[in-house]
């Protein structure tokens, strides 16, 4: 759609649109002035194309399914009169880029989740506005009091006066005049000029206190130094795979026989549990303010290329819609090409979703994920801090997502084979396998699903986003990730994500390579809109089964193979999470799977059985 430079308006209102899932990301930005996709069905949260629709006047997503924070789109937005994102499922506080919308007149947002107060609309030429039915507080800017068509119930608004200016405020002055004193006088009626002796002595105690207190800083700052220097160099990384195993890994490639060592699970090598660390605090408390430089010993211990703002967007092109490869929970990722040839993935922040203290927050977290290092992890190569900017720089595959190349593609599209299913699920699970049991402590990954397995030329798995949910609370993580139909039954009863809860998730993946559907798709009939719930029954059904598969594998799977894949996947899926198995089991039932499959291979080639073709390989896994 995005080529559609010239469209002015867009209309798609009161449809069956979307079925769930997230608004895309590529809608035409150059000269829209109109978008209506009310009464559809959409979901997941609002698009950052929006953001480059530069010349858009009227914007209406009302009556969908959008939920989660409300993602800041709007700071470059100043033809918009009317905006109306009411009915839906939107949360947390209205974003600060509302400020920007200087011709705004008309804004419905009722029937949200809404939180926080409602400041930022306080000078916007608003004549109509409904915020109704949210969850707002604190007090109604006196701005808007003047607005005739108002609609404010439904919130939990405070009574009573408005609270006093801030502590920043300027104070006024503290000369008072007399009456009958003009601005002119220079002294007092008792005729003294200058500052009385009670003002000299406030000023010389102020000075002394001062003095005292940068004093004792000072002091402080040189003691501490040596003992945060031995701290740094004390502090331990992640455990990771010894050399020579890594050295010895080698991708699943689409051969005759598969290299069943090449992808051993790391229990099979004989890889000790991990020891568990204490883990140590980066920063002590009282480090912490909102304007303390960067500590720069633990910036140097960071082996990840510093890349500036204008590095980036010269790679980005400005980052360019035409650049945009996708968007997540975390932000959006571009395609970025530098002066050397080299093509990287370019992921800008969401501050609404990780929102970082200070700049010291972003250098922990740089310093946690560049130490995760693993074939099927997507590795960061840089990042980017600068005017309040916060960029991860990671390789970049062709091939694109897992969810892509399954739900996606079009018709002249090859499908992936099975021999290819099966790779990206060891590959997958052995990356897991890795934050679980290999790291210490455990990194649980909370957002895994088909849009985060990356896929490079020869189709191997790169799970990406691995370490950065773990800096944001369950609970707030929980509102912002949008995998509807991923998440383990625990998590949307108490959300709390755990190591099992990663587990259930990457069976739903498995789901989605076995059946090729969506973990939840609302044009499915009732009771097949959840892949979990509809597939489970039957995965212990060999007739059953044989209908579940994807019809774009044209039936070219062996079929002990599919149900062994099918034994594996079901235990990942139990709703109770203490029967779900650990993911070094789930590697070696996988690893398992494969050498049978290699065994089998080798008895049918000994007797010279005949084979299909071109298609020969997909058979013996």
């Amino acid at each position: 759609m995005n080529t559609m430079g010239s469209l002015v308006e867009i209309d798609m209102s009161q449809n069956s649109l979307g079925g769930g899932q997230a608004i895309q990301y590529n809608l035409p930005t150059n000269k829209l002035e109109r978008l209506n996709l009310a009464g559809n069905q959409f979901g997941g949260n609002l698009p950052y194309s929006i953001f480059s629709m530069n010349n858009l006047k009227y914007l209406n997503l009302n009556h969908n399914q959008l939920q989660g924070k409300m993602t800041d789109v709007f700071s470059n937005l100043g033809s918009l009169t009317t905006v109306d994102l009411s009915f839906n499922s939107l949360t947390d506080n209205l974003p600060e880029g509302f400020t920007a919308l200087s011709s705004l007149k008309t804004l419905y947002l009722q029937n949200n989740q809404l939180t926080g107060n409602i400041n930022v609309l306080a000078n916007l030429p608003l004549s109509d506005l409904n915020i109704a039915n949210n969850r707002f507080t604190g007090w109604i800017p006196s701005q808007l009091k003047k607005i005739n068509s108002l609609q404010t119930d439904g919130n939990s608004w405070t009574s009573g006066p408005a609270p006093p200016p801030p502590p920043f405020t300027a104070p006024p002055s503290n000369r008072r005049k007399s009456p009958g004193q003009n601005d002119n006088d220079s002294s007092s009626s008792g005729g003294k000029s200058g500052i009385g002796g009670g003002g000299v002595a406030g000023i010389i105690i102020s000075l002394l206190v001062v003095g005292a207190i940068v004093a004792f800083f000072v002091i402080r700052r040189r003691k501490r130094k040596p003992k945060m220097q031995e701290h740094f160099e004390q502090h331990q990384p992640f455990t990771s795979f010894p050399s020579n195993e890594v050295k010895d890994m080698k991708p699943f490639e689409e051969s005759t026989t598969i290299d069943v060592d090449a992808l051993a699970s790391t229990a099979s090598v004989g890889l000790k549990p991990p020891t568990k660390i204490e883990r140590k605090n980066s920063f002590e408390d009282d480090d912490f303010s909102n304007k303390r430089a960067p500590k720069k010993t633990n910036a140097k211990n960071i082996k990840a290329i510093v890349y500036s703002v204008a590095d980036l967007q010269i790679a980005t092109d400005s980052f360019s819609m035409d650049n945009l490869v996708g968007e997540g929970t975390f932000g959006r990722v571009y395609r970025s090409q530098f002066d050397d040839g080299k093509v990287l993935a370019v992921k800008k922040l969401d501050c609404t979703v990780i929102p970082f203290q200070s700049s010291d927050d972003f250098v922990e977290l740089i310093s946690n994920i560049s130490k995760l290092h693993h074939p099927n992890l997507n590795d960061l190569v840089g990042y980017c801090m600068e005017h309040g900017q916060h960029l991860l720089v990671y390789e970049f595959h062709r091939n694109g997502s897992l969810h892509d190349l399954l739900h996606l593609s079009d018709e002249y599209s090859k499908p992936l084979s099975w021999n290819s299913r099966i790779k990206i699920a060891l590959g997958s699970a052995r990356a897991l396998e890795y934050l679980h049991e290999v790291c210490s402590p455990s990194i649980i990954h909370k957002n895994f699903k088909s849009s985060n397995i990356l896929l490079d030329s020869e189709f191997n798995p790169h799970l990406s986003d691995a370490g950065l949910a773990s800096f944001i609370p369950d609970a707030e993580f929980q509102g912002a990730e949008q995998s509807a139909g991923c998440t383990a039954p625990e998590v949307d009863m108490t959300g709390q994500y755990t190591l099992k809860s990663d587990v259930y998730s990457f069976g739903v993946v498995m789901l989605e390579l076995l059946t090729g559907r969506r973990p939840f798709d609302s044009s499915k009939p009732r009771s097949e809109q959840t892949l979990v719930r509809w597939a489970t029954p039957q995965l212990h059904d060999i007739d059953a089964l044989d209908s579940m598969v994807d019809p774009a594998l044209k039936g070219l799977y062996p079929a002990k193979s599919l149900s062994r894949f099918a034994d594996v996947l079901a235990l990942c899926v139990q709703p109770e999470p203490e029967f779900r198995p650990p993911m070094s089991e789930v590697v070696e039932a996988l690893v398992r799977l494969v050498q049978r499959a290699n065994m089998t291979k080798r008895m049918l080639d000994g007797d010279n059985s005949s084979r299909r073709g071109d298609d020969q390989d997909q058979d013996f896994i």
